[in-house]
């Protein structure tokens, strides 16, 4: 599949999308001064193409009961468990994200649970997937920032050095 390049008014879209994804397109398509029709089809366009992964609510966890949080790095003992790793994590909804890195671990997850219980039992059950040899556990005592934005500034400047 050939990606079409961004423009300055698709990346517009994507930036007030990322903060108002419940934006009526009307109002869209009024702040980057095009037609409903327009911004509906370059809205399209940018999903088919994977530039919008989807549309989602935040959720603030202490409301729903999930007060701890916690960041977790795993070593497997050969890169054959590697992937192993990987397929279990996507079993488990208390983690919520999962990244294979470098450094003293092969991955680190992000997850919530209800209390340290919890996690407790979400970290014995980590241990004994196969090739896990260590765990090390960060517990998040606050989170003054947390955010699925990104930033697209990169864009417009590399669009305007194209110029």
């Amino acid at each position: 599949m050939q990606f079409h390049k961004l423009d300055q008014i698709d990346i517009q879209i994507l930036q007030i999308i990322q903060k108002r994804a419940r934006i009526k397109r009307k109002d869209l398509a009024e702040l980057v001064h095009l037609t409903i029709p327009a911004v509906s089809e370059r809205m399209r366009k940018m999903q088919e193409e994977g530039y919008i992964k989807k549309y989602t609510t935040v959720l603030d966890p202490k409301k729903v009961n999930l007060g701890v949080t916690a960041f977790i790095f795993i070593k497997v003992d050969t890169s054959s468990h590697y992937s192993d790793v990987i397929t279990q994590a996507l079993k488990y909804p208390e983690i919520l994200e999962c990244h294979a890195i470098t450094g003293a671990g092969s991955h680190l997850l992000k997850v919530r649970t209800i209390n340290v219980d919890g996690l407790e039992k979400l970290l014995s059950i980590i241990q004994s997937w196969d090739g896990v040899i260590n765990t090390k556990t960060n517990l998040v005592l606050s989170s003054p920032k947390e955010s699925t934005e990104l930033s697209l500034d990169h864009l417009s400047i590399e669009e305007k050095e194209q110029v």
